[in-house]
């Protein structure tokens, strides 16, 4: 199916999916010192809400997981902020212009950190609704590893701050988090995407309607460059929700 936008064109039925799906295996990403997911059936007694137990005749599971920790998610600044914010409630709309760039972290002391350089370098002077950051080297692994104390890359505040006042809405990344590991509880890229100054009293001009996305992966067979965005959340009222980010090649 083709869909017509504005002056260009996108196949819908060649979706790219940089979504990781959630599992109960030991495949499943973690970060956030948690334990894998759990997925299992349903029991009322003798009753098993599973079809091959013989005792059902449908698969009835509880599913037990944190957005936050166990693969691709979209937060809103509820994550960090005193009063209640909903992703539901934040992210109304779900189609938007996005920019995947690919940047390798530079090595500042023990860490390694996406710089305020390397995205405006990436951008071209080109200011998106959304920016997909594809970090370097793209190791498979990032479908199932174990971020645990391992102080992954991470984005500088100055980086941040620039993609908030470029106008971008939309961040999305292949990381369990914008901010260091370690910080303190600083969350300077975060506080800087959303422009929150402070999180007990919310400015008037904090980014409400503004999302991260983390744990995302993006195959090195997909091109840096421009694409639709279709960012999808399930409906949960909460900061963040597991999500399925797709990008539609452009056809102008």
């Amino acid at each position: 199916m083709i869909a017509k936008i504005n002056n260009f064109e996108v196949d819908l039925s060649k979706p790219i999916d940089i979504s990781i799906s959630l599992s109960n295996t030991d495949e499943n990403p973690i970060a956030w010192y948690i334990e894998k997911p759990v997925i299992e059936p349903v029991v009322f007694g003798d009753w098993i809400g599973k079809v091959s137990e013989g005792k059902s005749s449908t698969n009835f599971n509880n599913i037990f997981f944190n957005p936050h920790g166990h693969g691709t998610h979209t937060e809103c600044l509820g994550h960090i902020t005193n009063d209640f914010y909903s992703i539901n409630q934040s992210l109304k709309q779900f189609f938007f212009m996005a920019e995947l760039i690919s940047v390798e972290p530079e090595s500042q002391n023990d860490d390694l950190v996406i710089t305020k350089n390397q995205i405006e370098n990436a951008l071209k002077g080109s200011f998106p609704e959304a920016i997909i950051i594809r970090t370097l080297p793209n190791n498979s692994d990032k479908v199932s590893k174990k971020y645990s104390h391992t102080n992954p890359p991470y984005l500088s505040e100055e980086a941040a701050i620039f993609i908030c006042e470029s106008g971008i809405q939309h961040l999305l990344i292949d990381l369990p988090s914008v901010d260091k590991e370690h910080d303190e509880g600083k969350l300077l890229a975060h506080k800087a995407f959303w422009n929150v100054k402070n999180v007990m009293h919310l400015n008037e001009d904090a980014r409400i309607n503004s999302t991260i996305t983390e744990m995302i992966f993006v195959n090195d067979e997909v091109k840096d460059g421009s694409y639709l965005l279709n960012l999808q959340i399930a409906s949960f009222e909460n900061d963040a929700s597991p999500s399925k980010p797709i990008l539609f090649e452009i056809k102008k």
